[in-house]
Parts: C-alpha cells; structure tokens; sequence
C-alpha cells in the first residue's frame, strides 16, 4: 500500500492548520482537525520546544499515524533546569540539582526513543545523563540516586507521573547544591596543598645531587688553577736561583783589590 509522508517541525502542543500542514493534509483528503490533535496531544510535554513531527498517511484507506522525534536528553536536562551547558569537570564541578519530578517529566518526552522497557528505565538512563553533565539529582550522585532508585523509594513518585517540583522542595534542592559544592571545594584546595606539599617535599631531593655535582666541580677547577699556578712559580724560582749564583763571584773578586790597598796605607 503506497503511503505518503508530511514531515515538519512544531512547537510542542501548538500545531495548527497554518502551511505547511493543513494545506498538505487537505490534499489528501485527511480529516486536518483531527491529525492536528493528536499531534498536539503527543506533543504537550515539549512546550517551548520544536519537535521533529512525521505524518504517515495510507493513500487507500486514509489511515495515519504520527511518529514524534525529540530533541538529544542534554538539550531536554539545559530546559528544564535552565542551563546554558553541562560542568566541563563533572567530577569536580556541581552545576544543579535536580528533582525526581524532573527526570520524570524528561523521561516522557524520551521513553519512545530508548530502549527501555517503562518509565523507571527512562528515569534511569536520564539520571546517568544528568550525572555526565555534572548534575546531582535529589542531592546525591547518580550510582547513589540509582540505589535509591532500584530500592523503590520514587516508586510512587513515578507511578503517578509527578512532574511539578514546589518551591519548597526547590529550596531544599538548592540548599543541597551549595552543600556539596562546598565540600567539593574543600576537598580540591586539600588535595591542591598535598601536592605543593610534595613538590616541596622531593625539591630539596633534587636540589642536593646537583649542589654536590655543583660543589665537586669547582673543587676540581680550583685544584688545576692551583696546579697550573704552580707551573708557572716554578721558572721564576730557578731564575732567582741563577741570578744569585751569578752575583756571587762578582764579589769575591773585589775582596782581594780591598786586601791589597791596605799595606799600601801603613
């Protein structure tokens, strides 16, 4: 059976017969009220989004169905908890917290995609999302989170859909934001001062070899300055030496002149 496809985007429950679409499914003779409902319909949770929309309609019988695309989860978790991005360190860094009700209502918009067999294996998968964005979730971690989760303790939570978060829960999960950051913030500078505290540890190590090989070095420059010193001195001594020795005769000569004038005296 030849079937015919209507591809468009809309913004999420507010689909009208405006073109692209009211024009295309007029052509086919499509009831355009109908289709335009249940696009609506499967659409509500993404208010102030553009989803992705296919229409498949059966040429012959004029039967359709709706296939509804989503957004990738990241940009769904930025929406929802209003971020501009993820933590570029995860590990390090805590952007938000988010709330049971908020998985929840992102796992809705993304349960048809996955493959997951009900809403808590969405939940799931949403909350290791999050986790790789650097998101607490209820206040804890995302393996702490899928304890609690395994356990039953958002069974009811998310047997009922919840999807609305008081402001007084909204406080809370602030408050627990700012908690965890501090620690983390603590932890860092500690592990940051044992480091320094290493360096400074191995410094002085490194430092000696290379003042003894510093100390050795100039003990042997200064022992052949010495040697060639010297060298030099020797020369000079024999000279002294031979001058001396050349004097010497040169006075023994003039004491016999001196011997001789003196009888002439008398």
């Amino acid at each position: 059976m030849a079937k015919q496809k209507i591809e468009l985007l809309v913004e999420g429950g507010k689909a009208t017969p405006a073109p692209p679409l009211g024009p295309a499914l007029g052509q086919m003779k499509m009831n355009v009220g109908e289709v335009i409902n249940q696009i609506n319909s499967k659409t509500q949770s993404f208010k102030g989004m553009k989803v992705p929309v296919t229409v498949i309609v059966d040429d012959k019988t004029k039967e359709f169905e709706i296939e509804i695309g989503t957004p990738p989860a990241s940009q769904l978790i930025k929406k929802e908890l209003g971020l501009e991005k993820g933590s570029g360190e995860p590990n390090k860094n805590k952007v938000a917290n988010a709330a049971i009700e908020q998985l929840i209502k992102i796992a809705q918009m993304k349960k048809d995609s996955m493959f997951v067999k009900n809403l808590k294996g969405a939940v799931k998968c949403i909350a290791g999302s999050m986790n790789a964005m650097g998101i607490l979730i209820e206040g804890k971690l995302s393996p702490e989170f899928n304890k609690d989760l395994e356990a039953g303790l958002f069974d009811k939570e998310i047997k009922e859909q919840k999807t609305e978060v008081s402001p007084e829960k909204k406080a809370l999960l602030q408050e627990q934001l700012v908690k965890v950051q501090e620690e983390l913030r603590k932890e860092l500078e500690r592990l940051k001062a044992e480091e320094e505290a290493e360096k400074a540890a191995i410094a002085p190590a490194v430092a000696k070899p290379e003042e003894a090989e510093a100390k050795a070095e100039g003990a042997e420059e200064a022992k052949e300055g010495e040697e060639g010193a010297e060298g030099k001195e020797a020369p000079k001594k024999e000279e002294k030496g031979a001058a001396k020795k050349e004097e010497k005769p040169g006075k023994k000569e003039e004491k016999p002149g001196k011997k001789e004038e003196k009888p002439a005296k008398k």
